[in-house]
């Protein structure tokens, strides 16, 4: 009896682990394929409710859909002109950052002339020749990351062309999926209606309150580096907030980019260490209340299988996999609460209980009670 137990474990474990094997490679091999279709999933869903508002005035459901597709479009357009922008104004200062830089390092270089005597040892000053020679021998690579480019824009444009398909078929998908899942038992049926209702308010909570979020953080970040004194602080803030797309790691780099210029462009370190401080309390904001209040208890995912979630994409499809793998796993948690035999695994990627809140600092703790209290306010 127990052998049989033991083969049947070993049985079991193989066609799991064949199984995520290859659906990992099926994800890696059909990465243009499956990524623009994500997106335009994603996409389409946010979009739905509006195209059927448009529906509701008797606007033909081709037309709806444009007018739904160009309306994201023309947002998209006014928020990469105000971001190219300031990137342009930004790229004017190359050669003064450059300049900087070489100031720094002559000083570097003095001083451990001075105090080390490194003179024989360290040439501070070959650094950018030994960059420029990386860049000449990497020549390849970056032809591929051209050629990779090339392939993100085509997959571009393949978005609104999948987002328009499904925004006309939408009700026919759905009725495909119910008789797919529901097998024409009533309780199975009404079990996928409420699967797919409840994926339907997940994308839709989790894309609308990015954008809120990212747009609040932007107005929050320009305005304290304007008051720092530090140039382009537009850019940096914007820059910043849309990083903030990324979880733990974005705010990370977003931080950086300014602190590292202000260390290059200010006369002094006590505006490096403000601007850095200041992030970090406006992150302290970010997730204990921004983000619970504004994104919702819908996508509740702790931070172990987050972070796991980011890593897990990054090494399938990248930057794109770390984006895309957040709401993925919030659907995904969806599926399991509503399945009586996958409970455990979305009470494993749920949020931990409340018992870590005192192990917060007393901001942290202070930012979590505000939070609380205004996503009780909602949901009343």
């Amino acid at each position: 009896m127990a052998l049989q137990q033991e083969k049947k474990w070993y049985i079991d474990y193989t066609y799991i682990l064949a199984g995520l094997i290859l659906t990992i490679y099926a994800m890696i091999v059909a990465k243009t394929i499956l990524l623009p279709l994500l997106f335009a999933i994603f996409f389409s869903i946010l979009l739905s409710p509006f195209c059927g508002w448009l529906e509701t005035y008797k606007v033909p459901r081709i037309l709806a859909a444009l007018i739904a597709i160009l309306t994201g479009f023309l947002v998209l357009a006014g928020l990469g002109f105000l971001f190219y922008t300031q990137l342009s104004a930004f790229v004017d200062d190359i050669e003064m950052i450059q300049q900087r830089l070489e100031e720094l390092i002559d000083g570097a270089e003095s001083f451990l002339i001075a105090w080390f005597g490194m003179d024989e040892f360290v040439e501070l000053g070959s650094i950018e020749e030994a960059l420029v020679e990386f860049v000449r021998e990497n020549t390849a690579a970056l032809t591929r990351g051209i050629a990779g480019a090339a392939a993100v824009i085509t997959a571009t444009f393949l978005v609104p062309i999948y987002m328009f398909l499904l925004l006309i078929f939408r009700d026919f998908l759905q009725e495909f999926l119910l008789q797919v899942f529901g097998r024409k038992d009533q309780h199975r049926l009404q079990k996928v209606k409420t699967i797919i209702e409840k994926v339907k308010l997940v994308v839709q909570h989790y894309i609308t309150g990015i954008i809120i979020v990212i747009a609040i953080l932007a107005v929050i970040n320009s305005t304290m580096l304007l008051l720092v004194g530090v140039d382009h602080a537009i850019f940096f803030g914007v820059f910043a907030a849309m990083l903030n797309v990324v979880p733990f790691i974005g705010p990370i780099f977003g931080s950086i980019l300014p602190v590292l210029y202000a260390i290059l462009t200010m006369d002094s370190l006590i505006y490096p260490a403000i601007i850095l401080v200041s992030f970090y309390i406006i992150q302290l904001f970010e997730s204990n209340l921004f983000t619970p209040v504004i994104v919702g208890s819908q996508v509740s995912l702790n931070a172990l299988v987050t972070l796991l979630l980011l890593f897990i994409g990054a090494q399938i499809w990248g930057l794109a996999g770390m984006i895309l793998f957040i709401p993925l796993g919030a659907i995904l948690k969806v599926v399991f609460d509503e399945i009586e035999t996958m409970r455990p695994y979305g009470f494993i990627m749920g949020r931990v209980p409340s018992e870590m809140h005192t192990r917060k600092g007393p901001l942290a703790r202070k930012i979590s009670e505000i939070s609380k209290q205004a996503t009780a306010e909602n949901e009343d």
